[in-house]
């Protein structure tokens, strides 16, 4: 039996055929992961093997604000603080190399004279070589990759056209992530704009088909907790004559008993006072609290309450109240439940004097109702009809001229 001659590869040819495998782990590995940080350190184990390096970062351009933000780090030593740091495009080597689409190389920093604001950190961090290399697909430009060591040396021409492989692989895997992160924000902009408009509608619905303002209120309540966390949900009301501001409706699980319906409200020292006399949305949160003497808002302090947003109702341009909203939360009640929050008092504001407006015109009703039997009693028991004996026409349509204006005290009544 003949056994296979064992070939050797020169050291040039072995490199080359590690750099390879190890592109090819690198598309193995773009292939799946989507996550860029999982990426990034899967990235550093596989490239180890290739070339030395200490760390390796990820740094984008954010063309809002035009600066170049460092999203990930990967290094023997942790520094999770630097992540997130923000430079200038002109006083970075990762600006340089977005701009330019070039590398860029520091074989020591402390022979090196650009960037002196960079410079400092990385001199800090031990680091002493440094390559940055533009992170950009067929699409756009996305930023800068680079690999940095704590050992001073030159980088070889294949060493930096490797890097450059790498990082063209990368830019993809990167652009994927970014566009798949864009599309994920974007499905949650349109779930949470789905769910204002639904809330909109809904409240709409109650506000026409309720008339009771307790009913109408659950409705509101109802609506809005579908979008909103809610731990207290009160309805302020100015009463027209004494200008008093008391609470006509209320949602409080848990804490119903604390405060009683009806309840009078300082106006001068409650941020729903302060909601109506300036006729703008109130956010107090945590300690901002305290500086209400407010009995009512002292019991939810010492229930927990920690966000407290007043909405001002205004219709007409007459401020008559508040819907008052609190969570247990500290970052409850964002811009966006704010903005939501401003639509809803606005129709919640025609809603509730509507229901004012038609809860008077019943007590009138109910008034007048017992003005009239009041009177018609009144009536025969002074005329005493019963006692009359007749079933002539002209008698009866007699007397019934006598009971409409009897009241009136008329002087002449004509019997035809």
């Amino acid at each position: 039996m003949i056994s296979p001659l064992e070939v050797t590869l020169p050291a040039p040819l072995e490199h080359s055929r590690r750099q390879l495998e190890a592109l090819l782990e690198v598309s193995e590995a773009i292939a799946q992961q989507r996550d860029l940080p999982a990426l990034f350190h899967d990235l550093a184990e596989r490239l180890h093997s290739v070339i030395e390096f200490d760390f390796l970062t990820l740094v984008l351009h954010d063309a809002a604000r035009n600066v170049m933000r460092l999203h990930i780090l990967e290094a023997r030593e942790a520094h999770d603080k630097l992540i997130g740091t923000e430079h200038a495009v002109e006083g970075h080597p990762s600006g340089y190399v977005w701009q330019t689409q070039q590398p860029f190389v520091i074989n020591d920093t402390d022979e090196e004279t650009r960037y002196p604001e960079f410079l400092p950190r990385l001199r800090s961090m031990g680091v002493k070589c440094v390559a940055m290399v533009p992170l950009t697909t067929a699409r756009r430009r996305l930023g800068a990759m680079g690999i940095g060591s704590t050992l001073a040396r030159s980088m070889s021409a294949a060493e930096l056209q490797f890097i450059q492989r790498v990082s063209s692989q990368v830019a993809v895997a990167v652009d994927n992530a970014l566009n798949f992160e864009a599309s994920q924000t974007y499905q949650r902009q349109l779930a949470r704009e789905r769910d204002r408009l639904r809330v909109l509608l809904e409240i709409n619905n109650v506000l026409v088909s309720s008339r009771e303002l307790p009913e109408l209120f659950r409705g509101i309540v109802s609506a809005i907790e579908r979008v909103i966390h809610l731990d207290y949900t009160s309805l302020a009301l100015l009463e027209p004559v004494s200008g008093i501001l008391k609470i006509y409706a209320l949602d409080f699980p848990g804490g119903q008993h604390l405060i009683q319906p009806e309840m009078a409200v300082p106006r001068e020292a409650s941020p729903a006072g302060q909601a109506i006399s300036t006729g703008q949305v109130v956010v107090a949160r945590g300690a901002e609290l305290d500086r209400y003497a407010s009995n009512i808002l002292q019991i939810l302090r010492r229930e927990g309450i920690q966000t407290i947003c007043c909405i001002p109702l205004v219709n007409h341009g007459r401020t008559f109240g508040s819907l008052n909203l609190a969570s247990r939360r500290l970052d409850a009640f964002t811009a966006e439940d704010v903005e939501l929050l401003q639509q809803v008092g606005g129709q919640i504001a025609i809603a509730v004097e509507n229901a004012l407006a038609f809860k008077e015109i019943d007590a009138l009703k109910d008034t007048l109702a017992k003005e009239k039997l009041y009177l018609e009693e009144e009536i025969r028991a002074e005329l005493n009809f019963e006692d009359i004996v007749g079933e002539s026409a002209a008698l009866k349509r007699a007397l019934a001229q006598v009971e409409l204006v009897a009241p009136a005290r008329a002087a002449l009544l004509k019997i035809h």
